[in-house]
């Protein structure tokens, strides 16, 4: 039962393999292959083969268990599989004959028999006999596997006879064929199927093969299988080949001839390892080891299909093959990597062509180690070669191995790098021949496409040597370099013609006509053509210097970093720094002085007396001084010593003041010359800086012969020295005296000296009070043109260089104070250094005692500045002139030196100004000296020059406010009030052209109510807040807002005289309260829930009227008012300053006059620039006009100066065609008469109210239609989008946007470059927010038609009445719905962005109330000569802002918002401790109302209104 139980046990067989075996002698040198055969059959896996096995054995092993004393050995079973899918087992034995080690003879076994006779036994017994595996098993049987064979015993089924087809080892193949055949004889006894094996086929000799066949098939049923154990070829089938003759009932094997079998396996084995090399390829590190990635593959079939293959060994071999591959593709890719960087080695160690240009590689090397860039750019390796250093792991080190250098490639390189420096050079020098050429070419002008000038120069030598590209280039850089030329030679034309620009009104646009006139007189000039083909450059550089001229600011100017401004500031600020610090640690203990070091100066032994007498009078060098003892340290040197000037001044010994001793001639004029050399030395050498603050003491000596006659003439002599050294004269007292020197003169010395010490360290004291230093006697403005050829310390040598200069006021970083001696006292003389640009605001609104103009004699743009200049300032000022040259060798040989200098020494003489030169390579014009004979004329007329300016501030005043706040210096009648507290100091006015360290007089506190722009004008002190910041930011804060007249209308003629009388005495009637701390309640009209005012620019109103609107500070309330100041016009009488004529004849003075009057030179200049639209008038007319009737200018904001009347110009110079005879105007009245009948014919059509367009040039973009300038694809305007982008991206939070005017020239700059290039970056062109703002407003404002149609004002006006709120929202939704499809994208667009503006209203203070304010004018363009439409503004501000905070609603389909808290938003207050009383309004008719005006006048006989 438990037999059938059980599975069928496969069929076990058991195969002897055997063949020729015995000892060296009998079988040769190495065996047949039977073990290699049986190992391979048994254990196939590469890994598992052993090529090497001996039957050489020690007594031991073979005694041992797996020999077991027996001449055969048990390789163990296998199991194998048929066709038929049949498995069966069989065992491998292998009959051969082991050899003792010792003897070389057979052991001896238990089976005594010859191996012939044992082989072919049948039975085989051997008791735990274990498998053999190998020959190194042998005694380590434990570190094995441990089969036994089974049962001890085996029957051998069949034979597997071995023979070796190879090139035997010492052993003939006739031999051992000889021994098979007996053994085969011995076998075939058994009856036992037997199978013949081939060995060693991969070694195979052909004909040892065929002797084998026929061997074989002289026998039954003999069959000859082709093996190769090393190569695993037919081993299997031999053994099943024999298998099958055992057990016929498996399938008969398929005999093949070894190389056909090879092939197979071969192909086997080539694809598993294309396989394995496959996997291998994936490992991309070349760091990797074999025993990782064995670890990571050793699952994977093809690697496992490889190793049973080939084995381990050659798997590894294979990975290590790849490993260095990889190694070596680093090393490749980091050699071509120093390659390909040699060349940018070589440029920066080898550059220069001239020296390697003969150098060898070996030679250039030791050059390039010098360099003190080599570290940078090669490695010098402590190993070598680098491939083999840990150098090429380095990845992030770029620096060339040195090593590598050694190659034949890094030869190359260099040898390439010469080559390309010789070519480059060559290269370069055609380049610069061609650069020549073009220059050479007169017609070349900017702006030239080079397709026109390459017909010119195809033949050129150079032009066919370079490149298209190089050509190009070259002429790029060309017409930039004539660009640019042309353009500062263009600039530089316009500064010639400062006249011409300077005689705008600053208040006005230039209109087309003057715009016109301007390039009327510029095209004349060659350098307004040479920019012919850059037209609009050209006008672009214009349009700047018009804008420069309105706003001149340093940080705007058009030198850039030479501006004047800038380079004396940084003088002054070091020179003024160095000065004080080496005074300081001079006089340091100078307050409780108590030793005097005295350096004592003479000629012929004078120096060693006055020393003597001094040590005479001294107790032990004691000297008693005015109740103190001084300790005297003298020094006498006599002044012809070679050593004067290092015994002057040592570290030793420092002298606080100089005695200077004379007693002739001969001696006084040595001392002086000795004296010019100390300070030469000082200044000019600097060898010590601080040795020109050393006071110097003159002293006459006394003669002996009682009276001398030469003793007046030294006197007088001595006291002109000292006037011009600034230093004090010790004259000999009254009476006779035995010695050369007296007592009452020494001590008088010593004073000298010890207050000349005091002075200096008052100068380095503490900062004193306000008060204390802007007490300056004079304050005099040196002008300067910015970008003139020369060094700013030249012309402030005169100052710098004197002792007695030093710092001014502090935060007035432009000046400078100067202590002299002026006629009998010392006198403070505060010098302000100024450009003539910053100077025209101080020409304007301060008191300046005199000017010293500056002018370099080498160019005509200086001059003409200083014409423009000089044109307008007051008669009553004393004027220096200085031009400035190298030498007086110029006025010889410079023909335009001499003319600009002939020109300015005629100026001088035709004004009574004083004139003179600076050269810069004189020494003695850089003395204080040059400009005392100008301080002493200064000083002379300091009253005069008082007196004439309080008077202008008298007479500006006079409409204004009643009450006057002088100011006045030190030493005129009237006093200073200067301020307690820095609380009620006043700031400087905003947007001051040359900020605030240039204002010259502290703004009195009682003058706090106003302030004066820079005509003089007053205007009142709105809600800035004093003590803001704002203006430190270069005056970012904005100003008032100032009316700006309407643009005359063609048939409104000016006001009449009898008009302006009734205003006039209107306002005698109701004169100006004055103001009281106690808050004002608001006006009537004021609006207490705005928060800013409405705009003035967004409203047009008669030029009669004005209206200063504003915010002023909260009231009690905390609440923002808002005032309207009504403001009259000046009558047409009225002089430059605001005088009136009956005013200036009631003061019975002088009235000034300005310079370009007293001129011929500076007049004609003007003349002929008037003279060119205006020929009708004569030159006498004109000019006797111009002095007695002038109309007032009047500069309005810093911000926007241009928007304002474009016809104010006209008249010339200051308007002087432009007067207020009653004559006159009737006659002028009078010409036209038919015009004013038309405007008093009744309208019966109502028109559409088109404002003035403000463009003065033709454009075919704004002023379109605004369905022609969008697309379906595009609804929005393109230049409407670029503005919106643009302040988006960078304004949003701007202070003030839409209601801070921007530079109108910036804005007409915008939108000409626009006009040009609608591809145009409004970031690239540097503009301001405000600048854009403006643009954009304009851009809606020039439309042909409003954005919000006219037809639909009636309803959006009913519709804005009624009172539901939610009602009235869908009401005016439904409205828009109206509008024509463009004019509603474009209105959704731009409320939508007024929305986005609205939500920044914490920052830019814009709430939609403000926006709505500022916007609803130039949506809407209201008729405001329409009366009816003056009632209804309010509601349509009301319209706008509801579209702006409902903007989700009507567009998008949102939501009803509430309004926001309008407190959220506000402007920050002024300052909270400081109350600011409102201004009282002028009884006067409200403006924008006309009709009001004319039932309280008479008549009007002009048709005005």
């Amino acid at each position: 039962m438990m037999a059938k139980n059980k599975e069928p046990r496969p069929p076990s067989y058991t195969i002897s393999v055997v063949g020729l075996s015995g000892t060296e002698k009998d079988k040769g040198n190495c065996g047949v292959g039977k073990s290699c055969l049986c190992n391979r059959f048994v254990r196939s896996k590469a890994d598992e083969y052993y090529p090497e096995h001996t039957s050489v054995l020690s007594t031991i092993d073979f005694g041992g268990r797996v020999v077991n004393n027996d001449h055969f050995l048990y390789w163990g079973d296998v199991t194998q599989s048929g066709e038929d899918g049949i498995e069966c087992r069989i065992h491998v034995i292998e009959q051969t004959e082991f050899i003792d080690d010792q003897t070389f003879l057979p052991h001896r076994s238990t089976n005594l028999q010859p191996y012939i006779k044992r082989a072919a036994a049948s039975k085989l017994q051997s008791a735990e006999k274990l498998m053999y595996i190998c020959t190194d098993q042998l005694g380590l049987e434990q570190d094995f596997e441990q089969k036994q064979m089974p049962e001890g015993k085996l029957n051998v089924d069949g034979f597997l006879l071995c023979i070796d087809v190879s090139q035997g080892c010492n052993r003939k193949f006739d031999d051992q064929l000889k021994f098979v055949n007996n053994l085969y004889i011995q076998l075939s006894k058994s009856k036992k199927p037997i199978i013949i094996a081939a060995t060693k086929c991969d070694e195979c000799v052909d004909h040892y093969l065929r002797e084998v066949q026929a061997f074989a098939s002289n026998k039954k049923n003999l069959v000859v299988v082709e093996t190769s154990a090393r190569f695993n070829v037919n081993v299997e089938t031999c053994f099943t080949a024999l298998v099958q003759m055992m057990d016929k009932t498996r399938g008969k094997p398929k005999i093949i001839p070894y190389l056909d079998a090879y092939k197979t396996q071969r192909q086997l084995v080539v694809t598993a390892t294309d396989k394995f090399e496959k996997l291998v390829q994936t490992v991309r590190d070349y760091h990797a080891t074999w025993k990782t990635v064995s670890n990571k593959l050793k699952n994977h079939p093809d690697y496992e299909e490889y190793i049973n293959l080939e084995g381990t060994k050659k798997a590894k071999n294979t990975f290590s093959k790849h490993i260095e591959q990889l190694k070596q593709e680093h090393i490749r890719k980091r050699k071509e990597e120093y390659i390909n960087a040699l060349p940018r080695a070589l440029n920066t160690l080898l550059s220069n062509l001239d020296e390697i240009e003969l150098l060898s590689w070996s030679e250039a090397l030791k050059v390039m180690e010098k360099r003190p860039d080599f570290q940078s750019c090669f490695v010098v390796l402590e190993k070598t070669p680098w491939d083999e250093t840990d150098h090429i792991d380095k990845v992030n080190d770029r620096r060339i191995p040195f090593d590598l250098l050694t190659t034949l490639e890094a030869e190359k390189v260099y040898q390439n790098h010469v080559q390309h420096l010789i070519s480059e050079k060559r290269r370069v020098e055609m380049k610069e021949k061609f650069k020549k050429t073009l220059e050479k070419i007169q017609f070349i002008s900017p702006g030239q496409p080079w397709e026109e000038v390459i017909c010119f120069v195809v033949e050129d030598e150079a032009f066919k040597y370079i490149t298209d590209a190089d050509s190009k280039e070259v002429y790029g850089r060309h017409q930039r370099e004539i660009v640019e030329k042309a353009k500062e030679e263009f600039q530089e034309m316009l500064f010639e013609h400062s006249e011409l620009f300077y005689d705008l009104d600053l208040n006005a646009t230039p209109s087309t006509d003057k715009m016109s006139e301007i390039h009327a007189v510029l095209s004349e000039e060659p350098r307004y053509k040479a920019l012919q083909k850059l037209a609009p450059d050209r006008e672009s550089l214009l349009l700047k210097h018009i804008g420069f001229v309105y706003h001149p600011t340093k940080e705007t100017c058009l030198s850039g970093q030479n501006c004047m401004d800038i380079k004396v500031e940084e003088l002054l600020a070091n020179s003024l720094l160095q000065l004080d610090h080496g005074r300081s640690n001079l006089y340091h203990d100078s307050a409780n002085i108590d030793k005097i070091n005295l350096f004592i100066l003479g000629k012929d032994g004078l120096a060693q007396e006055l020393a003597n007498e001094i040590r005479t009078q001294s107790t032990d060098d004691e000297y008693a001084l005015d109740g103190k003892i001084y300790e005297l340290d003298l020094r006498p040197v006599d002044a012809k010593s070679p050593y004067l000037l290092t015994q002057l001044w040592t570290s030793a010994f420092k002298p606080h003041g100089c005695f200077c001793v004379f007693n002739s001639i001969e001696s006084l004029n040595f001392i002086g010359e000795c004296i010019g050399k100390i300070r030469i030395e000082a200044s000019q050498i600097r060898r010590d800086k601080y040795m020109a603050n050393l006071s110097f003491t003159l002293i006459l000596a006394n003669q002996r012969d009682s009276v001398s006659k030469n003793l007046p003439i030294l006197r007088h002599q001595g006291q002109q020295l000292a006037n011009k050294l600034q230093c004090p004269f010790i004259d000999v007292p009254a009476g006779t005296y035995p010695r050369k020197f007296n007592e009452a003169q020494i001590k008088q010395a010593l004073r000298g000296v010890l207050e000349a010490v005091k002075h200096n360290f008052d100068v380095v004291s503490p900062v004193p009070t306000i008060k204390d230093l802007s007490e300056a006697d004079l304050r005099i403005v040196m002008c300067a043109m910015c970008g003139d050829p020369f060094s700013v310390d030249l012309i402030l040598s005169p100052f710098l260089d004197s002792h007695s200069c030093s710092a001014a006021q502090a935060g007035q970083n432009n000046s400078l104070m100067l202590d002299k001696i002026i006629g009998e006292k010392r006198r403070r003389i505060q010098i302000t250094i100024l450009s003539y640009h910053s100077s025209i605001g101080v020409r304007k609104d301060e008191l300046v005692h005199g000017y010293i103009l500056v002018y370099s004699a080498k160019r005509k743009a200086s001059m003409g500045m200083l014409r423009a200049f000089l044109s307008e300032v007051q008669d009553t000022i004393p004027v220096q002139l200085v031009a400035v040259t190298d030498s007086q060798v110029d006025f010889f040989e410079n023909e335009a030196i001499k003319e600009l200098m002939t020109e300015g020494e005629h100026i001088a003489t035709e004004i009574t100004a004083k004139f003179t030169a600076l050269y810069s390579l004189s020494q003695y014009h850089r003395q204080t000296e040059v400009f005392t004979l100008f301080f002493s004329d200064v000083l002379e007329k300091k009253n005069m020059i008082e007196s004439s300016y309080m008077s202008d501030s008298t007479r500006e005043s006079t409409h204004t406010s009643e009450d006057v706040f002088p100011r006045s210096p030190r030493g005129s009648s009237l006093d200073y009030n200067y301020p307690d507290s820095e609380d009620d100091a006043e700031g400087p006015p905003p947007y001051s052209p040359i900020g605030d360290d240039v204002r010259l007089l502290p703004a009195p506190s009682d003058r706090s109510k106003y302030r004066l722009d820079l005509e003089g004008n007053e205007y009142p002190v709105h809600s800035t807040p004093i003590n803001c910041h704002d203006h430190e930011r270069n005056h970012k804060v904005p100003p008032p807002i100032k009316p700006k007249p309407l643009v005359p209308r063609t048939n409104v003629k000016k006001l009449d005289p009898n008009l302006l009388k009734t205003i006039e005495a209107g306002i005698g009637k109701n004169p100006r309260k004055q103001p009281s701390r106690v808050p004002a309640a608001p006006p009537e009209d004021a609006d207490q829930s705005d928060n800013y005012a409405e705009p003035i620019d967004t409203i047009y109103k008669h030029k009669g009227f004005a209206d200063d609107i504003y915010a002023v500070p909260e009231d009690s309330q905390n609440r923002i008012i808002k005032v309207r100041n009504s403001i009259v016009i000046n009558s047409q009488g009225e002089e430059e300053n605001g005088f009136s004529d009956r005013v200036s004849k009631s003061h019975g003075e002088r009235r000034p006059s300005k310079y370009k009057y007293k001129s011929k030179t500076l007049f004609s200049k003007a003349k002929s620039y008037y003279r060119r639209t205006h020929s009708d008038a004569s030159d006498d007319e004109a000019f006797t006009t111009s002095k007695t009737k002038r109309k007032g200018r009047h500069r309005g904001s810093e911000e926007d100066p241009l928007l304002s009347p474009v016809e104010t110009w006209k008249g010339g110079i200051d308007n002087p065609a432009i007067t207020s005879d009653q004559e006159l105007d009737d006659k002028k009245m009078k010409k036209k008469p038919h015009k004013v009948k038309e405007d008093k014919k009744p309208k019966k059509k109502t028109k559409t109210f088109n404002p003035p367009i403000r463009r003065n040039w033709e454009s075919n973009y704004f002023g379109m239609p605004l369905q022609d300038l969008v697309t379906a694809e595009k609804p929005i305007p393109l230049f409407v989008e670029k503005c919106v982008q643009f302040i988006e991206d960078t304004g949003l939070c701007t202070e003030g946007l839409y209601r801070v005017s921007g530079n109108k020239t910036d804005q007409d700059n915008i939108q000409k470059q626009f006009d040009q290039d609608h591809n145009i970056s409004l970031e690239s062109m540097g503009v301001t927010v405000n600048a854009v703002a403006g643009a954009l407003k304009a851009f809606f404002a020039d439309l042909p038609d409003p954005l919000v149609p006219y037809s639909l004002h009636q309803e959006l006006l009913e519709t804005s009445k009624i009172m539901d709120k939610t009602e009235r929202l869908h009401e005016l939704k439904e409205i828009v719905k109206k509008f024509h499809p463009v004019n509603y994208d474009v209105f959704r667009y731009i409320i939508t962005h007024l929305n986005r503006v609205s939500q920044h209203c914490k920052t830019n203070f814009m709430t939609a109330d403000n926006l709505s304010i500022c916007f609803w004018p130039t949506l809407m363009r209201p008729d405001f000569e329409n009366r009816e439409f003056l009632s209804t503004t309010k509601i349509h501000q009301s319209v706008i802002e509801t579209f702006i905070q409902q903007c989700q609603f009507f567009f998008y389909n949102g939501e009803i918002v509430e309004a926001p808290n309008p407190v959220a938003c506000q402007p920050p207050p002024s300052n909270p401790v400081q109350m600011v009383e409102p201004m009282v309004p002028l009884q006067l008719p409200p403006p924008l109302q006309p009709q009001l005006i004319q039932s309280q006048l008479p008549a009007d006989p002009l048709g005005i209104i």
